[in-house]
């Protein structure tokens, strides 16, 4: 990835912010969350807005850029999170996966709920936009995702 595609996806983290901090979180939310990771190098914190999916209280995160992302490697690192969503504010601790099966199970969920944004993500990066069990885990081989559960704040 070069520096002009690094610094323009950089540059994307800060309307979600301003969406957030000016109180409409509750509708933004809706498909955005914010979520706090802290640096495996800096050790600052980090805020990258990312699509979710929440099922009983859970929430789901899927690293289209895998293993590379810079907030599933912070992870890694450091489990500890912090997400805000929609008019919610949580610590999570973050479980990072990476096995094909889970990560296809969550991507059918997403083709259930959102069938054309999926699509057309898929269409975009040259896969069938409906492709069947066998493509889902052959596409997620390369990606990644995260569980994440609330837990009591720590002090």
């Amino acid at each position: 990835m070069n520096r002009l595609t690094k610094f323009f996806l950089r540059t994307l983290k800060y309307p979600p912010q301003l969406v957030y901090a000016l109180g409409l979180g509750p509708i933004y939310g809706r498909l955005v969350l914010l979520l706090t990771t802290i640096g495996r190098k800096s050790g600052q914190p980090r805020v990258t807005p990312l699509q979710y999916e929440e099922i009983d209280g859970i929430i789901y995160v899927a690293a289209a850029r895998g293993q590379q992302a810079d907030w599933f490697r912070n992870i890694v690192a450091n489990p500890k999170v912090e997400v805000r969503v929609k008019d919610k504010y949580f610590h999570g601790l973050a479980e990072p996966i990476t096995d094909p099966a889970r990560i296809a199970d969550f991507l059918e969920l997403r083709f259930e709920r959102h069938p054309w944004m999926l699509r057309a993500m898929f269409r975009a990066q040259g896969w069938s936009s409906r492709p069947n069990r066998g493509q889902l885990e052959q596409y997620a081989a390369n990606r990644a995702m995260v569980v994440i559960r609330p837990v009591e704040h720590e002090e």
